[in-house]
């Protein structure tokens, strides 16, 4: 299978050498040649400047689309077109504004869709999930996301006022980059019904972008959820509680661990991470799953239609914001 890279910064590098890890050599890159990281590794593969040259010329079977978030439509909607199968970066774009184009082209050629979230491949979320639907923790009431980390530490060998997530034309802040969030409360919890949220720039960093965030989310079973973001948190933090009527469900990417309490035992079980795994584990199954896509013997475990759901859940948070009142969806 040949594969086309659109991006070259670290998380398309990180998918490149996550394909060469899974014996998917045929690789070719298209390049902006802006990247801030050293050239060497990319130096083995074909490389194009012009999206539809590269297509037409290499007939990719996928197509991984990794650059900046205002662009990814004008990598994804071509590819689609040319019935490419596509591993398409979080967020989907930077606004709702042509997403109907992109599921046209979709739905005309038959393209599949994976939406880049790859804590749906963490371990402690899929076993969280696991423990929900189970019944575990009975009928869920709430669930609280909080989400810090320092932006200028993210890739400390560049500028972090350069990178997208800092700029507003680039289709950055902290709704939009850190919305890992949005998608993975509502897989776990249910689909939401209304968002209330401020947003505001409010750290001393420069950018010109949202950088904290506080959103409240009502679900459609009627279970109330609440999320902190933000760009300035030292040290960082990731973690989520999430309260049922029958216990507790917690997980924290510091120990990568969840823990549930089930009321009826009065004790804490913990489920810890496997031996050895690190980071990059949850981005190779995450790519192991996408070459199943390609090769049809999987489908999308992250739909289009779902990444479009966080896109229209972000736009919501933003509306009430500037609005002051709660969005319906």
């Amino acid at each position: 299978m040949k594969f086309l890279i659109a991006g070259l910064g670290s998380i398309g590098r990180r998918h490149m050498r996550n394909l060469i890890a899974l014996d998917e050599k045929d690789i070719v890159l298209l390049r902006t040649r802006k990247t801030t990281l050293p050239e060497e590794e990319l130096a083995a593969f074909p490389q194009e400047t012009d999206l539809q040259k590269a297509l037409k010329k290499h007939k990719p079977d996928a197509v991984i689309v990794a650059n900046p978030t205002a662009y990814h439509l004008d990598v994804a909607i071509p590819a689609a077109e040319a019935g490419c199968a596509i591993l398409l970066e979080k967020p989907i774009s930077h606004s709702m504004d042509r997403l109907n184009t992109l599921q046209i082209a979709v739905n005309k050629s038959g393209s599949k869709v994976l939406v880049g979230f790859q804590f749906r491949f963490h371990p402690g979320l899929i076993r969280a999930k696991q423990l929900i639907m189970n019944g575990e923790m009975g009928r869920v009431i709430s669930a609280h996301v909080h989400f810090g980390e320092y932006l200028p530490a993210w890739h400390p060998w560049e500028d972090y006022r350069q990178g997208y997530a800092a700029r507003a034309d680039m289709g950055g802040g902290v709704v939009l980059t850190q919305c890992h969030s949005l998608d993975y409360l509502p897989w776990l919890v249910g689909k939401v019904e209304s968002v209330w949220g401020f947003v505001a720039k409010l750290s001393d960093l420069e950018v010109d972008t949202d950088d904290t965030a506080k959103i409240a989310l009502r679900f459609e079973n009627g279970a109330l959820g609440s999320l902190h973001l933000d760009y300035n948190q030292q040290p960082p933090a990731h973690h989520f509680e999430i309260i049922g009527t029958k216990g507790s469900l917690q997980w924290n990417l510091s120990d990568g661990a969840t823990r549930i309490y089930r009321a009826e035992k009065k004790e804490w079980e913990v489920y810890p991470l496997p031996a050895g795994w690190e980071r990059n584990v949850m981005f190779m199954e995450q790519m192991r799953h996408f070459v199943a896509v390609v090769r049809g013997e999987a489908q999308p475990s992250c739909s289009l239609d779902e990444g479009i759901r966080v896109q229209r859940l972000a736009q919501a948070v933003h509306e009430s914001n500037a609005m002051g009142r709660v969005v319906k969806l």
